[in-house]
């Protein structure tokens, strides 16, 4: 890897305890104050200034020789978790989703229960409605695994719904599932909520990089941190305006069929919404290969991002992902520090380099010669298309 997108061993060191900080804060989609203050109080610390939207994502301006900011980096803070959906009357509480992820991979699960009191929360486990071999037997393996199949366990003395409702259990509540991390002798964080936390943790090393080395970038570059991705918002609102090019950080899917590694970097080519841009994702690909940085390139088809929320509200810009290698996504997940560090050279290489496209993208008027649009790289057909002569009846 070449040297001056290398990360330092105090970045590792850095970035590592800042993860586990972010991982043991809970912040499911809806309930981020916590961690946001958290995200805030670094950037403070750093001596920069942010601004926060309406609804809580925050934005952090990097000077840049451009007048304008003509990059963004987009990342999102907020993770899958459960919400009280009702009281039951044996003292347990039966919850659904906060995000899309299987029940399957709920069932044993330890949560913090969320009331509405500050300073309160309360323990519990989601346990499958048969969760006892002894007492069930065979049943236990062949009832149903949906959310409609679990419960609550509450560490407390309740045995019915008016007991839960006197320890101030609400519907409503959240209950976020602990994410019990564990770094590994060989480099492996195994944890829930590496999704996205881990590329939080990524960024906020590259920020802390870039100022603590006063590096001149040479575009005004937004890093923003999301607070509604797991349900499909996103970077739909908060974007600087006229941004010309974005880059969204998350988890790049292992799994039998992909082609994403747990030590490397992933540039994405398409995903469930379809192809991102294919010149910024080519020019990521041309920075990892010319910086010796171990990356891949994939496909995902049941995947979505900041980018497409960002996009399908009108964002007027280029846009690709860059992730980081993931295993047992929205489960027990599990990274590689080396990813990590891959994931946070390409992204040092980016924001430190011109854009794709620097004399359109910085000012795409729509006026001027056709020939200077970017897409007239593409190879043009060597023989010219003759209409045929012959009619539909021949």
């Amino acid at each position: 890897m070449r040297h001056d997108v290398e990360m330092t061993e105090a970045d590792s060191a850095w970035m590592v305890d800042t993860l586990l900080t972010l991982l043991q804060t809970p912040s499911p989609t809806g309930r981020t104050d916590a961690v946001m203050q958290m995200i805030g109080d670094i950037f403070a610390g750093l001596g920069l200034s942010f601004s926060l939207t309406r609804r809580g994502a925050l934005i952090v301006e990097l000077p840049g020789e451009s007048k304008t900011v003509d990059r963004a980096v987009v990342v999102h803070s907020d993770t899958t978790g459960c919400m009280v959906r009702g009281l039951k009357d044996n003292g347990r509480l039966e919850v659904i989703p906060v995000g899309t992820f299987s029940a399957r991979f709920a069932a044993g699960a330890r949560v913090r229960i969320l009331t509405e009191d500050a300073d309160k929360f309360i323990t519990g486990t989601i346990l499958p409605l048969k969760a006892s071999g002894h007492a069930f037997g065979d049943a236990v393996d062949t009832q149903p695994t949906d959310w409609g199949h679990v419960e609550v366990r509450v560490d407390r003395k309740v045995s019915s719904r008016e007991d839960l409702a006197e320890l101030g259990v609400q519907i409503g509540d959240y209950a976020p599932l602990m994410a019990n991390p564990v770094l590994t002798e060989d480099g492996f964080v195994v944890s829930r909520h590496l999704d996205d936390k881990a590329g939080v943790a990524a960024v906020l090393t590259l920020v802390k990089n870039l100022t603590d080395n006063a590096v001149s970038l040479p575009h005004r570059t937004a890093v923003m941190v999301t607070i509604a991705e797991e349900v499909g918002y996103g970077a739909s609102t908060g974007l600087p305006n006229d941004i010309a090019e974005m880059i969204a950080v998350d988890n790049a899917v292992c799994a039998p069929g992909q082609h994403s590694a747990e030590n490397t970097v992933t540039v994405p080519m398409s995903d469930l919404h379809g192809p991102y841009d294919y010149h910024l994702t080519r020019k990521l690909c041309r920075l990892a290969a010319s910086c010796d940085i171990p990356f891949t390139r994939d496909i995902f088809r049941y995947y979505r991002s900041d980018a497409a929320a960002a996009i399908e509200a009108g964002a007027n810009t280029r846009a690709a992902l860059v992730g980081f290698g993931l295993d047992g996504s929205h489960g027990w997940e599990r990274t590689h520090l080396d990813s990590l560090k891959a994931t946070y050279a390409l992204l040092h290489a980016w924001i430190r380099s011109p854009l794709t496209f620097a004399q359109w993208d910085a000012n795409p008027s729509g006026e001027g010669d056709l020939r200077d649009f970017p897409s007239s790289q593409q190879p043009a057909p060597r023989e010219k298309w003759v209409p045929s002569s012959r009619s539909d009846d021949d």
